[in-house]
């Protein structure tokens, strides 16, 4: 069963402007019965429900739980809370399912349903697709006596942030070191600040006023200027930035300069395999930066490539028996630590090293040289065939010709909207910029014929 075959989900969950689409409480309402139906298999289930700090988590809660109580299925409630929080606490309270109401990254008039199984991981393509022939069914309400209930987990933040810090070595403190935090007015707002602050850091605490509209604004993983300016202003040793829902992660060095996803793949691949306690094969994507590769090749170890989307990392992880993987936007799975993407574990994996070593963020990044990477994204009016299509055939050869092995290049269509992403890397950014700009152009002339 392929990915093609589902109607409305996508590779993370269902996302949408509110109001719009599938995104209304009509149509979330029974995709909460649906989902009880499925998970719970006509059995008094449980399933958790998080959510991010965005204003129409409110509405998309109510939904959620008035769908799954009319299946039978308890639902409790853990308020707002992190998306990899939500998959490990579904875990430990033994739930069918754990249901996380948030848009990620995307602005607040975004949002979205993301599902974790009782595992804590991706739903299966086959369960969603069970799910979505069970929206097509009408909705069928228990008898009153089989109603699920709703409960609040209170301690749910405190049970996160004490596994949070039992990722790392007991033995780690943070006392010497200043950190600015920026929370994205998300949901980590009320978690990320007091896991440092436990571990004895010194924090100075950004985007933690979330107000339902500010979730991503101007801050956050997407937007780390702020940031940088706040590191060096307090002359902090680093900061790191999450983004709405708290599995994304950027950091910035002392100086400022930004660490991105890759970067941040490879230190925690080093500090691993120097605790020998890692695998030699690490997996990123299509988008993963050239020089992590080859910074990977020196070390012994190997990049493998997943498609974008970190279930598409995670199953790579699987089938190739590695523990890290990620992506360039910050999304860092550590297996043998949690079952998802955590912006919180990553870093405190990142901090761990640093103590370890002794070294600053500044040096531990800078064993890696990242390659020029110049990505265009090209509106088209029309579907372009990139396989077949013999003049993009011709000009991707003859980049890829002038590259040779110091570059490469990649054009992707978008599967959410009609724009097709050009993307080349290589040594030299002037020749970078301009290889791309001419494929964009091919791409784009293509979109106008006929």
């Amino acid at each position: 069963m392929t990915e093609q075959k589902r109607k409305h989900f996508g590779t993370d969950g269902i996302r949408g402007r509110v109001g719009d689409g599938v995104i209304t409480p009509e149509f979330i309402l029974k995709l909460g019965w649906a989902v009880g139906r499925v998970l719970a298999k006509g059995q008094h289930g449980k399933v958790l429900i998080g959510k991010d700090t965005r204003i129409s988590g409110y509405m998309f809660e109510s939904a959620l739980q008035a769908g799954l109580s009319a299946a039978g299925v308890d639902v409790y409630l853990l308020g707002p809370m992190p998306t990899p929080a939500v998959a490990y606490l579904t875990r430990t309270f033994h739930a069918q399912a754990g249901i996380v109401i948030s848009a990620s990254h995307n602005p607040y008039y975004d949002n979205g349903i993301k599902f974790f199984s009782g595992e804590g991981t991706k739903l299966a393509d086959d369960i969603e697709l069970q799910i979505e022939a069970m929206m097509e069914q009408p909705l069928v309400t228990v008898d009153s006596a089989d109603l699920g209930k709703a409960y609040r987990i209170d301690d749910a933040a405190g049970r996160y942030i004490e596994f949070c810090k039992s990722t790392i070595s007991s033995k780690i403190d943070l006392h010497k070191l200043k950190i600015v935090v920026d929370c994205a007015h998300g949901a980590t707002y009320h978690i990320a600040p007091d896991v440092l602050k436990e571990l004895g850091a010194d924090i100075i605490v950004m985007g933690a006023e979330p107000d339902g509209l500010n979730i991503n604004q101007n801050c956050g993983s997407t937007e780390p200027r702020l940031l940088q300016a706040a590191v060096l202003e307090h002359q902090a040793d680093l900061g790191m930035a999450l983004d709405g829902d708290g599995d994304r992660l950027i950091m910035v060095d002392h100086k400022g300069e930004i660490v991105d996803g890759d970067e941040l793949l490879f230190i925690i691949a080093m500090a691993e395999k120097r605790a020998g306690t890692g695998s030699d094969d690490i997996v990123g994507t299509l988008m993963s930066n050239l020089g992590l590769e080859h910074a990977l090749k020196e070390q012994g170890m190997t990049l493998h490539r997943a498609n974008v989307g970190d279930r598409y990392v995670i199953a790579m992880l699987k089938e190739t028996g590695g523990q890290v993987g990620g992506e360039s936007s910050g999304h860092i799975i550590c297996l043998d630590k949690t079952t998802t993407g955590d912006g919180i574990v990553a870093a405190l994996q990142i901090l761990a090293e640093m103590q370890e070593t002794g070294s600053s963020l500044h040096e531990l990044h800078s064993k890696m040289t990242k390659y020029p990477q110049c990505l265009i994204n090209v509106n088209v009016k029309k579907k372009i065939d990139l396989e077949n299509n013999m003049q993009v055939t011709a000009a991707v050869n003859a980049i890829e010709k002038s590259l040779g092995d110091d570059g490469r290049v990649l054009l992707r269509a978008s599967g959410t909207e009609p724009v097709i992403r050009v993307m080349i890397e290589g040594r030299d950014v002037t020749q970078t910029n301009q290889l791309a700009r001419e494929l964009a152009d091919v791409i784009e002339s293509l979109s106008n014929e006929g």
